[in-house]
């Protein structure tokens, strides 16, 4: 199989502590975005959760707002208009 090279751009830091700790599990850098890379194929996603640090999506807001939606569908739920109040 032919070998190539990719570059990847990173915080210095965070490469030392990466490569410290792939040194642990007794492999390189190279080995070990090798097998996240073969993962990311063979599983066609990203093999771990990535989250928005914003409460919108939480997982408690996202299963309210997914209850609502099945609600609504259904013609169980309640369409309310939004109201401007004028607060002078």
């Amino acid at each position: 199989m032919a070998q190539t090279t990719v570059n990847v751009r990173m915080d210095e830091e965070l490469k030392k502590q990466a490569e410290a700790l792939f040194a642990d599990f007794g492999m390189n850098m190279t080995t070990a975005f090798t097998i996240f890379a073969k993962a990311v194929v063979r599983e066609r996603k990203i093999p771990f959760e990535i989250t928005a640090s914003d409460p919108f999506y939480s997982e408690s807001n996202m299963a309210n707002l997914k209850k609502s939606i099945t609600q609504l569908n259904e013609g169980k739920g309640l369409v309310e208009d939004i109201l401007e109040v004028d607060n002078k």
